[in-house]
């Protein structure tokens, strides 16, 4: 497992102002998930990482549902750098 895989997308300078907006959060939750998708890989019975996967599956769920319910366009310009697809609607 490499730990420093993951490229950040957003600039050094970006991180340190804007660590409370919804894109850094979500871009936060995306590189966790990834990591532990990794993990689970290699350890598939680590149940613990597996609840905490889901927990962290969902806090990413409601913040791109408040994104898209907010400003589309952000909205969709995160998930297509991100490269992650969209929830379904209900």
């Amino acid at each position: 497992m490499v730990k420093n895989s993951f490229i950040s997308l957003i600039p050094q300078e970006e991180k340190k102002e804007n660590r409370g907006s919804v894109e850094f959060q979500v871009l936060s939750f995306t590189n966790k998930i990834r990591r532990l998708t990794s993990h689970l890989e290699l350890h598939k019975k680590d149940f613990l990482s597996q609840r905490g996967l889901r927990k962290i599956l969902g806090k990413r769920q409601r913040l791109l549902t408040y994104l898209s319910n907010k400003n589309e366009v952000r909205y969709k310009k995160l998930i297509d750098q991100l490269n992650i697809r969209e929830p379904k609607k209900r």
